[in-house]
């Protein structure tokens, strides 16, 4: 299933660091075959407060996003974006297609039921 590294991030200080990662990014998403699909950009509020980048990479699967975050590549540029800014960096799943807004209360409730053991 498809899955997508995600993240929100504030208070970017523009500096080389932050240009040595975005010069490196793209090599290490390559091998796991990471694509961008929203690298910040302008964002047209319609609701709440929003402040900041989002970023969102798409994977094959979550192992290969998992790969791809844990691999030495991207753990050797890391500490360049880490130390230049601030925010949330998570993994979420696609939804099963096709999804309707309702399946949510399904999976809600097949959380809520006891395991058989």
């Amino acid at each position: 299933m498809t899955a997508y590294a995600i993240a929100h991030l504030r208070d970017v200080e523009p500096c080389p660091a932050i240009v040595e990662y975005l010069e490196k990014i793209d090599g290490t998403l390559a091998p796991y075959g990471g694509r961008f699909i929203i690298h910040g950009g302008r964002v047209e509020r319609l609701e709440g407060r929003f402040s900041g980048d989002l970023i969102m990479i798409e994977f094959a699967s979550r192992e290969r996003a998992r790969e791809w975050y844990r691999s030495s590549a991207y753990q050797a540029i890391l500490p360049l974006r880490a130390a230049h800014s601030r925010g949330e960096v998570f993994l979420i799943d696609q939804v099963d297609m096709p999804h309707r807004a309702t399946d949510v209360l399904r999976r809600a409730h097949d959380n809520d039921e006891p395991s058989a053991a």
